[in-house]
């Protein structure tokens, strides 16, 4: 029983008498099609902000972080113990602290990070977002966030002086070579740290063999929130078990709430265009009010009336699905140059990196948020199909065809 299929596809692909009808049509495809290539867009892009957030802060701390007020006297046991467990790939320790850095006459505040050159990069990336050997890292030498070095003019090659104030009258000074620059890739963390070895950092802030804290790798990062219970269970108070969505959660948060806000405002693009659906097809029940009374008179039960109609509603939404999947991964996947296209032309940008903190668009088409998508919308397009194809399956065949 196919002549239904062939019937809605007929309908689809022809003219209509009143010309009104194919222009609704028309808008209805765009409107799903605009809806469906506008979620995917934004929702790639929510996705790339995501996966950057999350690469950054890992790339620079570490996936898990166990921390101590104080600082950690004796990290060497603890790490033993930590790197015995199961799931744990790596473990390195590393110092923190708020410092001041002057060249000239500007003077800023910078968060200093001792890292252990020969561990570091079984942790976290910071070695790698060095343009410099980390081996050159000694007692007199550092390296800056390119962002801080351009704001505060800075060269490979200057000495700076770094200052840690103990009180207004007790200040560690030291006097730095900076042989290299920091690039993460995000602003805040780029204008605003310096590292230096470890030694040097704990030397600096006057704490011996001490660490501020452990930095952990993990096997298999989907386990962080398993694995930072069973890290605060066995080391317990004072320590802390921090993760990397701890060191941002506002900005991670913020992120997850956008991502569903967006969702549902573009999916009312959607709604909007299966609302024209349903005019369409009404109307269009209206002019082939004829061929249903023929329909029902030579024999067509209520059923396969209503499925003419119901396809009818499917074709539309799936033709919009299928232009807006198309442009949406199309364009999704072109974000960046379409950016940098419009910045030349205009001269404005439209995604700062001191505001977003990324130093180009970061987007990540997700085929699961992809499916969701177009799931959502052939669903909307098929209840959009109900009650036109309801109302055709109703009428009476001697009064669609009396007057005809």
């Amino acid at each position: 029983m196919m002549w239904n299929v062939f019937l809605s596809i007929r309908y689809f692909l022809a003219k209509r008498k009143a010309g009104i009808i194919s222009f609704i049509n028309v808008i209805s495809v765009l409107g799903v099609a605009l809806g469906v290539a506008s979620l995917i867009i934004v929702l790639s892009v929510m996705n790339g902000f995501d996966r950057e957030v999350q690469s950054k802060i890992i790339g620079t701390y570490a996936q898990l972080m166990i921390l101590k007020n104080g600082g950690i006297a004796s990290p060497g046991a603890l790490s033993a113990r930590v790197r015995s467990l199961p799931g744990v790939r790596a473990v390195a320790g590393f110092v923190t602290g708020q410092a001041v850095l002057r060249n000239k006459d500007s003077v800023t505040g910078v968060l200093l990070k001792g890292i252990d050159t020969e561990k570091e990069s079984e942790v976290t990336e910071v070695l790698s977002f060095m343009d410099t050997d980390a081996s050159a890292l000694d007692g007199d030498t550092m390296v800056l966030g390119s962002e801080l070095m351009e704001a505060m003019d800075i060269r490979a090659g200057d000495t700076v002086e770094l200052i840690v104030p103990y009180s207004l009258l007790d200040l560690e000074k030291s006097r730095f070579k900076v042989i290299g620059s920091f690039t993460s890739g995000r602003y805040d963390y780029d204008a605003n740290i310096a590292v230096v070895d470890i030694a040097t950092a704990q030397s600096l802030y006057r704490m011996k063999d001490a660490v501020t804290g452990v930095a952990v790798r993990l096997e298999d990062g989907r386990k962080i929130q398993e694995m930072k219970s069973r890290l605060q269970s066995m080391t317990g108070y004072p320590y802390i078990v921090k993760s990397w969505m701890d060191l941002d959660r506002n900005l991670v948060s913020a992120l997850a709430l956008e991502k569903k806000l967006m969702f549902i405002i573009l999916g009312i693009i959607v709604v909007v265009a299966c609302f024209n659906i349903t005019s369409s097809l009404i109307m269009m029940v209206m002019e082939k009010t004829r061929d249903i009374g023929i329909l029902k008179a030579i024999g067509a039960n209520s059923w396969g009336v209503r499925s003419v109609f119901f396809l009818e509603g499917f074709f539309i939404g799936a033709f919009g699905v299928a232009v807006g999947g198309a442009g949406g991964i199309f364009i999704a996947n072109r974000v960046d140059r379409i950016a940098e296209f419009i910045k030349r032309m205009t001269g404005y940008e439209l995604f700062p990196n001191d505001v977003y903190y990324f130093s180009e668009i970061p987007v990540r088409v997700s085929p699961a948020d992809v499916c969701v998508i177009i799931t959502f919308a052939i669903l909307l397009a098929l209840a959009a199909g109900l009650y036109p194809a309801w109302k055709a399956s109703r009428l009476d065949p001697v009064e669609a065809i009396r007057y005809e």
